[in-house]
This record gives C-alpha cells, sequence and structure tokens, in this order.
C-alpha cells in the first residue's frame, strides 16, 4: 500500500495516517440542532448574553447617498469595539433589512472597518491597494447601504480598534516585525501589519490555553454586533443578512453557523474541505480557521451548513491561490447534500467565478441581488 507523502512534512508524512487512526477526523456532520450545539461547544467562547455593552453613538455624519453613524460599545474584554451604521440617504422613518458587513483578515490589522467602508474622515492611505486587489476599489458596505440596506461594519478582536497596541507585543515579534519591515521597505502600516502577524501565534496559544479559540473570540464579538443590529427600531430584525470576503468569509460562516439571527448569509473566497487543504493551503491560512475542537466533530464544509436549510450563499474563485479547485468542489458537493438531505437544495448557491483570491464588482453585485431577494429589498 503506497504512502502518501506531504511535502510540509516530509519524513512525518505518515503522521496523518496516525492521527486519523488515533481518533477519526472531518466525520460528516449532518445540519441540525445536534450539530450546531457541537459547533458552539467546540468553539468554546460565550462569556455572556451576546449583547453589547455601553453603546454610544459617537458621530453622524452624510457622505455620497449614505447617512452614517459611527457607533462603539464594550464586549467586557479589552478596548471599546468601533462600527459604523450605514443606511441610504432618505430613509429616515423606515425600517431597513440588515446586514453586518464582515472585514477580512489579509495580515492587515491596523484597521478593520476601513477595509470595505468608507467613514467621515479620509479613507486611510494603507488600505487603498486592498481595496484594489480585492473589491474592484469599491467600500462595497456603503454600496450596499445605498442599495436600500442598513450596514453594520465593526472592527473585530485584533483588528482596528480592537487591535493589541504595538508597544504591548512580546520584544521578540517587534524585533522580527522591524525586520522584515524593514526589508520590504518600512512604514508604519507595514510595521504594525507584519509584526501583529507574528503576534497572531502567540494569541492563538493564550486561547488554546485558556480553554477556548480564536474562531470562538471572533464568533462571539460576531454575534454581540448582530444582536445590536437587531436591536435597533429602524432595522428589521427578522431580516438580518451577513456578507465577508476570505477571513470576512470565514466569520460569515462562523456567523451563519451559529447565530439564529441571521437569516441569510454569503461566503465569498473562503471555502474547502479540510482535506483539501493538506499539503496545498495549510501555511496560507488564519489561526481562526482551525478551531481545535471541531476536527473530530465535521468538516468545514458540514459548519457553515450546519443551521441548513438557512439561505446560503457560497461564492469561488477558481483560480485562488488559498485553495485548491478540487477542494473548493468537493466543499460545494458537500454542502449542497446536506441542503438536499433537509429538502431545501434551492436555498444553497454555490457560484464560480473565473480569476483569484476576490470579491470583485460582478461578485459583489450578484451577492448584493441575492441578499436583496431573500431579505426582501424593495
Amino acid at each position: 500500500m503506497s504512502q502518501t507523502i506531504y511535502q510540509d512534512l516530509g519524513v512525518y508524512s505518515e503522521l496523518v495516517g496516525a492521527a486519523q487512526r488515533s481518533r477519526p477526523l472531518w466525520p460528516e456532520a449532518r445540519p441540525g440542532k445536534a450539530t450546531q450545539k457541537k459547533v458552539r461547544e467546540a468553539l468554546a467562547f460565550a462569556p455572556g448574553d451576546e449583547t453589547p455593552q455601553d453603546v454610544r453613538v459617537e458621530q453622524r455624519w452624510e457622505r455620497e447617498g449614505v447617512v452614517g453613524e459611527l457607533i462603539s460599545w464594550s464586549v467586557g474584554y479589552g478596548p471599546r469595539t468601533q462600527a459604523f451604521y450605514l443606511r441610504p440617504v432618505g430613509s429616515e422613518g423606515k425600517t431597513l433589512p440588515g446586514i453586518v458587513s464582515l472585514h477580512h483578515h489579509g495580515g492587515f490589522k491596523l484597521y478593520g472597518k476601513e477595509q470595505i467602508a468608507d467613514g467621515p474622515e479620509t479613507v486611510p492611505e494603507s488600505v487603498a491597494p486592498s481595496r484594489g486587489q480585492y473589491y474592484g476599489g469599491r467600500a462595497y458596505a456603503n454600496e450596499l447601504a445605498r442599495r436600500g440596506f442598513a450596514v453594520l461594519v465593526h472592527d473585530i478582536f485584533l483588528w482596528g480598534s480592537r487591535k493589541f497596541p504595538l508597544e504591548t507585543m512580546t520584544a521578540l515579534h517587534q524585533d522580527r516585525g522591524k525586520k522584515m519591515a524593514l526589508e520590504s521597505g518600512a512604514n508604519p502600516a507595514q510595521l504594525y501589519n507584519v509584526t501583529a502577524s507574528f503576534h497572531e501565534e502567540l494569541v492563538a496559544k493564550y486561547t488554546t490555553l485558556l480553554g477556548t479559540s480564536l474562531a470562538g473570540i471572533i464568533s462571539y464579538e460576531d454575534r454581540v454586533a448582530a444582536s445590536y443590529l437587531a436591536s435597533r427600531p429602524d432595522v428589521q430584525s427578522k431580516a438580518l443578512g451577513c456578507v465577508g470576503l476570505s477571513g470576512g468569509g470565514l466569520r460569515a460562516a462562523l456567523l451563519q453557523a451559529t447565530c439564529p439571527k441571521i437569516r441569510a448569509s454569503v461566503v465569498v473566497g473562503m471555502m474547502s474541505t479540510f482535506p483539501g487543504l493538506l499539503d496545498h493551503n495549510v501555511v496560507s491560512h488564519t489561526w481562526m480557521l482551525y478551531p481545535p475542537a471541531w476536527m473530530h466533530h465535521g468538516d468545514y464544509a458540514d459548519l457553515v451548513a450546519c443551521r441548513a436549510p438557512s439561505p446560503l450563499l457560497v461564492q469561488y474563485d477558481e483560480a485562488d491561490s488559498l485553495f485548491t479547485l478540487e477542494g473548493m468542489r468537493a466543499a460545494d458537493a458537500r454542502i449542497a447534500r446536506h441542503y438536499a438531505s433537509v429538502g431545501k437544495p434551492e436555498s444553497y448557491l454555490g457560484q464560480f467565478y473565473p480569476g483569484g483570491h476576490k470579491f470583485d464588482l460582478p461578485m459583489q453585485n450578484a451577492a448584493f441581488d441575492w441578499l436583496a431577494t431573500r431579505l426582501g429589498v424593495r
């Protein structure tokens, strides 16, 4: 019997089989309450009732067809969360369907919400390249608002207003960050982002030591944000959706799995089976993708489908360097099978697009139309 050789593991390639003999990995987990409960238990973070504390409206503005508010709240630990709340001009007195719009990871932690949304201030120069590369140059959260949604874009644990100050990171991480930033023509954004990339490993170790996971903390904070959006009198609490690319897509998958308030989810550029990552893409991804307690219960595709038939759109980029096409196709088939098993195959839509890792204008337009249909925007 031939042994699969994994380039990442080399002489330790047999470790994969040994782990699988120790305890089954990634069994198929069917949609339903039992799997939803296992997801919550695996994420292992529920310190409160998932409502924001001490909510404040810090600022209001109007810009390019959008009325905005800068909101802040506490989740009970760390710095206050800041968020943009966006609505179309002229929607006063109306209740609108709500969208939790989720910024990506991208190894860029200096800013969070500004990656995908315009606020009252000038757009930070350092976010322009990623907007151009991933989003067709558009602040897509503002476009969602102009199309008739009430949109919430918040910073999450480790990003923007929720980031760790550089001076609190270890000397080892700061030295590594300075070295790499200097090699690439250092600027303050590069210095922070490179150092924070190293620092994420320390945070992941701490979450494991504390019996939780990075995915669990981030998913909890996203549920707090969803609770805030649902609580607003100008939002239709029974018509909430979420959308995100890459790390934001992972956050959308976790919200889809854990938050009944979410009635429609769009996951972009962030879907594969776990076996599809082996020896190809493990190193490419954040610790958020690997909540350790989940691996013996199911696959990533099972996690996102556990609330089937809750409407789900997954957009795949066929030449995405973060995934194999085989892994993406396998996830698409597995999710479709789960939705068919509950008698609602039409509630899942998988769309494949040419090109690399992105949420470009055609993909955005398709996603926005799907959300409008599912959530009742007129």
